[in-house]
């Protein structure tokens, strides 16, 4: 911990880098501000440097943070994705870095070439940095098609950056297995993950729709091959003409949506883009169930976050995909897993129609008798998995126990 010199302790200094950060809807901009959260309230001074939010997003003021933004060349969708997106956030941030009043600590998380940025400025400044290692972005890439020499840059780059750390924050297991398989010799401490169940939560204003209700709320890019949920929600429309399906987010895998929603009958698939968190909540909170999805390949080690937001709202998840994920959401209660297969997940879809009805019919009968609804027990069991597992607040502790062990024990690498 910083020395006071005789005088009274200053408070350790954090900088925080990212090129999101709330109010925009991101599970890592959701993430990283309850990092922030999390050290602020253990005491430390905490400046994030980061981009200009997009206009649609309201920014609040950040009670005991200092969040610097910069501007940042945009996607059509307004994301902060692709090549020159990254740059003109990374370019800048080597001279923001630079200058930025000398911290304690530096945390950063993906893309690689943010990271590198970082390590680079904290080698010159002598800085020990955590990497948020909650993707491994050389692993996804290969889900792109991209050509094999921009896999073989991306992964030494990415083994540079987690390499230079003084520890890696990482999110699971799965994530703890790779880095170990890639050689990765870096300290990791397990960070988790973090949901707003302030917002997420089950009470709460919701949509009335004419039939039931599947949501999609996140990115849907190439390693989720979300495009198998409209596939096998024109079996659902067999059974169910009266049920829709709506796309909350962003991703290169909207505009394929967009495609296959105009062959359904119109109103069946909306896609809605970007939404804040509230109001992605009352979504979540309306649905009979939410979806997620990650295929299997090489970047099926992941885990959807959007499961979790799920699970705070009171709604189970159907997930699709690669095994891994599938058994922690059957292991946990979270809702039904399925193979990346359109039958399958159709199936598992018209059960969740099924079950909902099932537990209106017994709410109903229970109300009469005055006992305790099944779909509220459920629901219950839901939220409170999340307050005990993945809670914002909870993330936060943890952030700031691993940042205070990295200021009483590390050195900066070079």
């Amino acid at each position: 911990m910083p020395e006071s010199n005789g005088g009274p302790a200053r408070k350790p200094r954090a900088v925080m880098v990212s090129r999101l950060f709330r109010p925009e809807p991101a599970a890592a901009s959701l993430a990283l501000g309850a990092i922030a959260d999390g050290l602020v309230d253990a005491g430390f001074d905490v400046t994030v440097l980061t981009s200009r939010a997009p206009r649609e997003f309201k920014v609040r003021d950040e009670a005991g943070l200092t969040v610097r933004r910069a501007p940042v060349l945009r996607d059509k969708a307004g994301y902060v994705r692709g090549y020159a997106q990254y740059m003109s956030f990374d370019i800048p941030l080597f001279f923001r870095l630079l200058l930025v009043a000398r911290p304690d600590l530096v945390i950063c998380e993906p893309p690689p070439t943010t990271g590198a940025v970082v390590r680079a400025v904290c080698a010159l400044r002598r800085l020990p940095y955590a990497y948020r290692a909650a993707d491994l972005w050389s692993e996804a890439v290969r889900e792109t098609g991209a050509p094999p020499i921009v896999a073989k840059v991306l992964t030494r780059l990415e083994n540079w950056v987690l390499n230079g750390a003084s520890t890696l924050m990482t999110v699971h297991e799965g994530m703890e297995e790779r880095l170990s398989a890639r050689g990765i010799s870096t300290r990791t401490r397990r960070l988790g993950f973090g949901i707003d169940t302030d917002v997420f939560r089950p009470d709460g204003r919701r949509v009335e729709t004419g039939g039931p209700l599947f949501v999609y709320a996140g990115t849907a890019s190439e390693v989720h091959g979300a495009e198998i949920f409209v596939e096998a929600f024109k079996t659902v429309l067999e059974h169910e003409p009266g049920a829709q399906l709506v796309f909350i987010g962003q991703g290169e895998s909207f505009a394929t949506i967009r495609e296959q929603a105009e062959t359904l009958p119109d109103g069946a698939v909306k896609v809605l883009g970007r939404k804040s968190p509230e109001q992605t909540a009352i979504w979540l909170r309306s649905a009979v169930a939410t979806l997620a999805s990650v295929k299997p390949g090489p970047y099926g080690f992941a885990f959807p976050t959007k499961a979790f937001a799920s699970a705070a709202c009171g709604t189970p998840v159907i997930y699709a995909g690669a095994s891994r994920a599938g058994e922690k959401v059957v292991r946990e209660g979270l809702g039904t897993a399925v193979a990346y297969d359109v039958d399958a997940l159709a199936a598992a879809m018209i059960d969740a129609v099924g079950a909902a009805r099932a537990d209106a019919a017994a709410a109903a009968a229970s109300a009469l008798k005055g006992g305790s609804a099944t779909a509220t027990r459920r629901a219950a069991d839901l939220r409170t998995w999340a307050l005990e597992h993945v809670s914002a607040r909870s993330l936060g502790r943890v952030a700031a126990t691993i940042a205070t062990e990295i200021l009483s024990t590390s050195r900066p690498r070079r």
